[in-house]
C-alpha cells in the first residue's frame, strides 16, 4: 500500500517556502547595497541613472571628483524649453544633501534636502554667455558635510 506523505497543495506550499528561503539566503550572502538611483522626469518619460563615483556611501576622494564630473557616458533625455523637468532622488541622496551642476559649476548655495524637485526646462538650455544652447551636461553632486559622496551624471537634450 503507497501512502502520500504529502498532499499536492503541502508540497507545492512547501517548495513555495523553500524557494523563498533560498532567495533570502542569497540576496543575505550577496551583502552588496545597491547604489542609490537619480531619475529625471518630462512628461512621461523617465530616465534614471546610478552614480558614475561612488564609493559605498564614504566620501570620494578630492582627486577623484573633478575627473567624475566628465567621467562616462551621461544619461541623456530631450525635451522642450517649456516641459517641466522633475528630478528625483533615493531618500539617502536627499539626507545627506544634493547640489546641482551645470557641467562642472554649482547652481546653488547650498545642497537640497528633499527628494524631488521641478525646474523648468528654459532653465537648461543658455550658456553663461547667455546664448542659447541645444545640449547641456547636468551633474547631480550628493554630499554630506563638505565631503563628496556621489556623482550622478545627464544630458539633456533640446527637443526639435
Amino acid at each position: 500500500m503507497t501512502v502520500a506523505f504529502f498532499s499536492g497543495k503541502r508540497r507545492r506550499t512547501a517548495a513555495a517556502l523553500g524557494a523563498v528561503s533560498a532567495g533570502l539566503l542569497v540576496l543575505a550572502a550577496c551583502g552588496d547595497k545597491p547604489t542609490p538611483l537619480a531619475t529625471v522626469t518630462v512628461g512621461s518619460d523617465s530616465v534614471h541613472t546610478e552614480a558614475t563615483c561612488y564609493n559605498d556611501g564614504e566620501p570620494l576622494k578630492e582627486s577623484e571628483v573633478q575627473k567624475c564630473l566628465t567621467k562616462g557616458t551621461p544619461t541623456k533625455i530631450e525635451f522642450g524649453v517649456d516641459d517641466k523637468v522633475r528630478m528625483g532622488v533615493d531618500p539617502e541622496i536627499a539626507e545627506n544633501g544634493w547640489t546641482l551642476l551645470f557641467g562642472v559649476q554649482p547652481v546653488e548655495q547650498e545642497p537640497y534636502k528633499k527628494s524631488y524637485r521641478t525646474i523648468p526646462g528654459n532653465a537648461f538650455f543658455s550658456s553663461q554667455t547667455g546664448e542659447p544652447t541645444t545640449k547641456a551636461d547636468v551633474n547631480i553632486m550628493e554630499t554630506k558635510g563638505k565631503k563628496v559622496i556621489g556623482i550622478y551624471r545627464f544630458q539633456f537634450e533640446k527637443e526639435s
